[in-house]
This record gives structure tokens, sequence and C-alpha cells, in this order.
């Protein structure tokens, strides 16, 4: 979305206030903004009373910048603020998840006596195979209650979660259970999608090739599928969890303890493992979900349409709902497992009550018409939400006209993975919405827009989005490389946290978001970094170079465009190009993520380089964009670019 796009909406005025009878049941009121604002050390302290404490807090922020630590002399477990306390007080019996399969018909209803008990048999069963504090267990799962299961366990034992999306290839998988020293793994046979079973088990036996100091691997039947099978290493979750104890008593840890592993994207070929711990990361998940969905957990059925493999998954499916004690819906499968209908079913079928999902499937279901939601009951939604990106304002108007019916507001979130809980959003009830903004910065969280020179802009004007104060659920590095964490996220803007975001003030001072401002893009809500796909590319052996721009894509924000040149003694210079090309996306896939497949490969002899010999991707952002180009001056043959251009005219006009 770009600047010219948010002045036309803005021209229009269209801000929608709160609704009278909304506010009048909301959980956040006006005063909150200035509560948090006298003192927000003092405000996120009384935020933390939300966790089951086994010795409360006497302190709150420390801080020694880019260090930070919340609560540090406190302790608790994670999983029993999550599950535990819930049993405890009586509230066994509520639904934690209505889990939906892939597949029509299959689904299951999971308590949270029920989840108690799950848990506590998994982290006994990983206790038998070896598991202690501090030990580092990657999940590699698809979304079934088993990855909650886990992932709770784990944190029950004071080891840390390190979750990789299961759509991952087994090189990327191997690469982060070496970074962070991973030795367990648990995984699934496979995962189904519209129907067809994907196996997994292979990509964790390749990954375990590179990975010798892996000592078990704990598998969920779940497509059964033929499985290869290291005796001693690999052990059935129905053979090894189902026969332990639902019996487990938790260790209390401190609250710095490192909770989980998350890796990102970054600017060079290595993901970045950012890793957040217990407290503070779960009083801001928490309290975020209060109040920016403003939730009702004796009533609510909420649905964060995501993957645990992601952040949102993370805060937003497990520990900020089930702190909250909430009932939600956990879905296996993609928009169109069974029909386009199938989101509309679900939410008819379970009485839905909050939704939470990316702009990108927002316009997948515009793509298809507003006829198919219009069949269905969606009443019972009360409130709709939007994660991952900027969304335009189009599909902001029809998510709130064909799913909310006009009358759910729209919670349109800002946060990034190492932000861990959400940071900008209007708090229904409260504050007005205007379609596409983030609004404000939440209570307790200091936000601002800054030039290049690191100094506020004026209203009507954009920069920079950096944070000015710590926050509780900030990253604590990134694994093993302090040095990386400061120079990515502290040296841009001394003294200040930045995003890497850029953003616009509008006259009234509400923020809109603009994206990334490096060469991170943001696909369909999934970072990744272009040096990665370069790399992949690269890796092919008829490639000589390559370069990798983010380009403007109207379904999935943006779509990946790479320039790739061949090694002139390549004997796939004698191939059909089409077919080359094809070969190359298909390589990118295995090698990363299918996310990852660039939309269009353009062949070309050679690439826009400065006299030091630097790639100019602004150039080639400009040529993938269709802008006009600006100073090329600087390149060493100045006609290289204008060629290329050629190049992706001459794809265009055969693509359609």
């Amino acid at each position: 979305m770009t600047e010219t796009r948010i002045e036309a909406w803005l021209d229009e005025d269209r801000a929608f206030a709160p609704s009278t009878e909304f506010s009048a049941q909301a959980n956040a009121q006006p005063s909150i903004y200035e509560e948090a604002a006298k003192d927000p050390v003092a405000w996120w302290r009384q935020q933390a009373n939300r966790l089951a404490w086994d010795v409360a807090p006497t302190t709150a922020l420390e801080w020694d910048l880019p260090n930070a630590t919340w609560f540090a002399d406190g302790t608790l477990n994670a999983s029993v603020s999550c599950v535990d306390v819930h049993v405890r007080e009586g509230r066994g019996a509520r639904v934690a998840f209505h889990w939906v399969a892939d597949a029509e018909g299959e689904s299951r209803t999971i308590t949270y006596h029920d989840l108690h008990r799950e848990v506590c048999r998994t982290a006994n069963a990983l206790l038998e195979l070896g598991v202690k504090k501090g030990d580092r267990v990657a999940v590699y799962m698809p979304m079934i209650p088993e990855a909650i299961f886990a992932m709770l366990a784990i944190v029950r034992l004071g080891a840390i979660h390190s979750v990789v999306f299961g759509g991952f290839s087994a090189e990327a998988l191997s690469s982060r259970i070496l970074d962070s020293d991973c030795r367990f793994v648990v995984t699934a046979d496979g995962a189904f999608r519209r129907g067809v079973a994907s196996p997994l088990k292979p990509a964790v036996d390749e990954a375990l090739k590179s990975c010798p100091d892996v000592t078990a691997v704990l598998v969920v039947q779940r497509t059964r599928g033929e499985v290869q099978w290291t005796p001693g290493r690999d052990y059935w979750w129905h053979d090894i969890v189902q026969r332990q104890s639902d019996v487990h008593q938790p260790e209390s840890f401190p609250a710095e303890t490192p909770l989980f592993i998350m890796y990102t994207s970054g600017t060079t070929a290595k993901p970045k493992g950012i890793f957040h711990t217990t407290a503070g990361y779960l009083t801001q998940a928490a309290t975020t979900y209060h109040y920016v969905f403003d939730v009702k957990p004796e009533s609510d059925v909420c649905w964060t349409a995501a993957d645990i493999g992601w952040i949102t998954g993370h805060s937003y499916i497990v520990y900020g709902p089930l702190v909250n004690g909430v009932t939600q819906i956990m879905y296996e499968g993609l928009p169109d497992s069974g029909g386009r209908d199938r989101w509309w079913k679900i939410i008819s079928q379970y009485g839905a009550t909050i939704l939470y999902t990316a702009p990108t499937t927002i316009r997948t279901l515009m793509k298809w018409g507003h006829q198919i939601p219009e069949a269905f009951d969606l009443s019972s939604l009360r409130l709709l939400g939007t994660v991952g990106e900027p969304i335009n304002p189009e599909a902001w108007m029809w998510y709130r006209q064909n799913i909310g019916g006009d009358r759910c507001p729209i919670v349109d979130t800002w946060w990034q993975t190492e932000t861990g809980a959400i940071l900008c959003s209007p708090l229904p009830g409260i504050t007005a919405t205007k379609p596409g903004a983030a609004m404000r910065a939440l209570p307790g969280i200091s936000v601002a827009v800054v030039d290049d020179a690191g100094h506020e802009v004026e209203h009507g004007q954009g920069g920079y989005l950096v944070v000015t104060a710590p926050w509780p659920s900030m990253t604590r590095g990134i694994w093993g490389d302090p040095a990386r964490f400061f120079d990515t996220y502290w040296s841009r803007f001394p003294g200040k946290y930045f995003a890497g975001d850029g953003a616009k003030l509008d006259s009234d001072g509400d923020l809109w978001l603009l994206g990334r401002v490096d060469d991170v893009m943001n696909i369909s809500g999934h970072r990744l970094s272009t040096t990665e796909v370069e790399h992949a590319l690269v890796g092919h052996r008829a490639v000589a170079e390559a370069a990798v721009v983010g380009a403007s894509d109207e379904t999935t924000g943006q779509a990946i465009v790479a320039f790739v040149t061949l090694k002139l003694s390549a004997e796939d210079m004698n191939k059909d190009q089409a077919a080359l090309v094809e070969e190359l996306r298909s390589h990118v896939a295995s090698v990363i993520s299918p996310i990852a497949k660039p939309r269009q490969i353009i062949l070309t002899p050679d690439l826009p380089k400065t006299r030091s010999g630097k790639i100019m991707r602004r150039l080639l952002r400009d040529v993938a964009e269709n802008r006009s180009l600006g100073d090329v001056t600087t390149l060493t043959d100045p006609t290289v670019v204008n060629m290329i251009a050629g190049l992706m005219d001459t794809r265009a006009s055969s693509d359609d």
C-alpha cells in the first residue's frame, strides 16, 4: 500500500467511531491510556498479575540497552499459567480447542481438563526420552492438537521449543536444529492439505543426516503413510505418550528462563534465532489478547487463522489465549479445503465470535466473491482482526462489510516475531478505526515515526517506525549472536529499536504502516530474506548469479521476482528457457519452502552493478514494479537495466 493510496482514502474521511453498544461492554475503557502513560513499568507490573506466580516478583524492568529483564526475581511455570490454573480453579470442563481437520467430518473437542492430562503425559514422555531443563527441542508439526501438547510440555520441563513451520524443507529444518543445538525433535508422519497426505517424516530423516547430536524423534501418526524408521532414535507418540501417567508436578523457574526460539529471516542468508523469555512474553501476550480482542472467556469462541509455525500462532493460538482461558477453534486445513465455503461453515457451526487472519487471506476470499459468505449465518462474529502485513483499504472494507456485517470493529494489528506481541492496534470500543490504519500504540507502549536523522516527524509525514522504550515481550536477543542483535535492531537509531518498517502519521496523528524498508520480503505474511532466496538460486548448478527483489502483488502483498544469469558453460544454456525457469522455481521451493518460490524468474545476460561490483537492487525493484528508473550513472553499464526491463516486458506479454 503506497502513501498515495493512503492519502486517497484519507481524503474520503472514512473513519468508524466505536459503537456505543460495544463500548459499554468493552474490556478496556478510555482511561487505560492515561493510566499506563503515568508509569508504564508499574502498569506492566500490574498486568503481570494475570500469570500464576509461585514467587511473585518485587521488581519489574531492569534496562541496560539493548538488554532488558522483566519481573526477574519472580518464579513460575508457563504451562501452569496456561493450563493447570484453569483446572485448579474449576474451569476444567470449559472447551480449550475445537480442533477441525483438513477433511470435513473429522474433529476433536479438547477441554482444559483434557489439555492438562495430555500435557502432563507428554511431559512425562519427554522426560523418559531425556529432555531436561534448558534443552532445545525442535517441533516440526502440522496443525494438530499434539503440536500444542508438545509445546506446553516442553516449557513445563523448563526446556525451550523451536517450532519450525511444517512447510519448510529438510535443509531449512537442519539449519535451525544446528543453530540452536536441538537434541530432540517432535514431528508427525505427515499432514493433510486439501485431502492429500503430505509426508513430514522424510524431511526430518533427511535433515538429521547433518544433525548427529539429535538423540530422539517423537512421531505422531497422522496420515498412516509408510515411514522410514531408525530404531533407538524414533518413537511413536501413541507408544510412548499414551502409556504415561497423567500426573506431572511442574517445577518453578525464574521469570527470565528462555521459553522459545523462533527463526525469522534477516538481511543475510542465515535466519535469526529470535528468543523470548517466560514472564515478560506471557504477560504481554495475555494482556494484549485480553484488551485488543476484548475477549470474554465465558462466551467467546476465538479463531486465529494462523499456523503455530509462526509467531502469530505462538502468541495468539497458544500462549495469549490459554492464559486467558478462552475457547478456540484450531483448524488444520487451507481456506478452500473441502470447498471455498469451508471457513464460513466452520464459523457458522461453532459460533465463532472473533476472527483474526492475514490480509493475504482476506484478498483471496475477496477474489472468490461475496456471494459465498453471504450464504452462511456469520452473525456470531463480533470482532475481526488482521495481522502479518499492512492491509489495503479495499480489503479492509470488504472484510468489514461482507464478513463483519458492517457492525464488527476491525483491529488492524502491527507487531513482529521480535516484539513477541502486538504493539500497535485500535482498541475496540475506545478508538476509532480507519481502513488500513494501525491507529496508535497500545497502552504501555511507546513508538514514534522518525526521519533519517532520528527526529520525530510531524503529522502528515512519513519515515521509520521505532520503539522508544522497553516492553515486556521484547526479544531478549538472537540466539548465540548478541553482536548481531545489537547491529540489526539498535544501531540505526541510537537508543531506539528500529523495526525495519516504514510508517506514516496522517493529519490526525494516526499511524499507517508502509511495509518493510530493508531487503526482507513479506510474502503472504511470511518474512523471507532476499539473500536467502538468492543463495538458493546460486546453489543450482546452472546459475552464476542472482538478484532477488520483492514486488507488489494484489493477492500476497509482495511476490518474489528473481533476476538470474546463467553459467556460460552450463548445459542448461541450450535448454528450453521456460523449462529451466520452472526447474529453478522448484529448486528454490525444495531448498527453502514452496512459500519462497519466485513468481517470476528473468534470465538475463548481466545484472546492473555499480563500479564497485555491487548489484543495484533498487533499480531492479523499479523494473519489477514498472516504475521509472532513477539515477543509473553509477552503473558500470547503464544499458543493462534497460535490457532487463525489456525482458520483463517480453515475459509479461508471453505470460498473458
